[in-house]
């Protein structure tokens, strides 16, 4: 399994820097209700995508769906990574292949430190025999912390054990700029943050910016929008993507709602049914879907 995953990240390391993730008429389901119905989207190295929509539409479903979640069926379409197919791969082939969740509802694990977690899963992309120096690791996540703004005690603590949902978030953050992954896709990242807080996740989200990365962002609020601009933004409704324009929609939707644009494409529910919410549970025997 080692070998195995050494030879899938250099296959991908021969490949171009900047990623180019296709989604083409995806359908998936969760218990036979189907929630995604046909989504299509292409999002290319150095863009930033937001997704907007009212509750029950299908976006965190989307997030999962492009993560593996077992509990999401996927029944038709096509997902690729620089033309490599993500949906024959598995949860670690797929983080290793540079996709990051930041999940809306982070999982707590006891007995994992935070510490233990991300240089585990640094080691995992790096290799046997390549992994990181634990003091060169050290500094590295300490001057993550301090950027921020975290208590460097978390460091030791139990991954997300007893954090505030803001700690939580500022956790999924430094995840991702520790790990450094191609595909970032933030599911309501701004949920239950204060203003400071928004402002220090939008901070570790920009200066991450680049040719090499691409950023997925689901949200409810224009207000993130006022700190990370998107390239896109899309509106989610029924199951797939009704409407797509730059950052003054995001700035319509927030000022108007979506009446209008429901109106204006005919389209009576918005809701798909079923539940949008899931957390993504790692199982303890498996690589965390978070590598990149």
């Amino acid at each position: 399994m080692i070998i195995r995953r050494k030879e899938f990240w250099k296959g991908f390391m021969r490949m171009s820097n900047a990623p180019v993730l296709t989604i083409e008429n995806l359908r998936s389901e969760i218990e036979g209700k189907e929630i995604l119905k046909g989504l299509s989207l292409e999002i290319k190295g150095g863009e930033i995508h937001a997704i907007m929509g009212p509750n029950g539409t299908g976006k965190s479903t989307l997030a999962s769906a492009l993560m593996g979640h077992p509990k999401y069926e996927v029944t038709g379409g096509s997902v690729t990574l620089d033309g490599e197919d993500v949906l024959e791969m598995g949860v670690d082939e797929r983080a290793l292949a540079g996709l990051f969740l930041a999940m809306q509802y982070p999982s707590e694990i006891t007995g994992v430190t935070n510490a233990d977690f991300l240089r585990s899963a640094i080691n995992a992309r790096r290799g046997e025999g390549n992994e990181v120096s634990l003091i060169k690791f050290i500094r590295q996540m300490e001057s993550k912390m301090k950027e921020l703004d975290m208590d460097p005690q978390f460091m030791h603590r139990y991954l997300n054990e007893g954090f505030s949902g803001g700690e939580k978030k500022r956790n999924e953050i430094l995840q991702m700029m520790m790990l450094e992954p191609r595909i970032v896709i933030l599911d309501e990242i701004d949920s239950g943050l204060d203003i400071d807080a928004l402002k220090i996740v939008a901070a570790g989200v920009n200066a991450m910016r680049s040719a090499e990365r691409t950023f997925l962002i689901i949200t409810h609020y224009q207000r993130l929008l006022n700190y990370i601009k998107p390239d896109f933004v899309h509106v989610m409704m029924q199951g797939r993507i009704v409407k797509s324009g730059g950052a003054e929609l995001a700035e319509r939707l927030e000022a108007e709602g979506y009446d209008w644009v429901k109106e204006e494409l005919g389209i009576e529910d918005e809701t798909v049914g079923g539940n949008d919410k899931d957390e993504f549970v790692v199982p303890m025997n498996t690589t965390a879907p978070k590598f990149s």
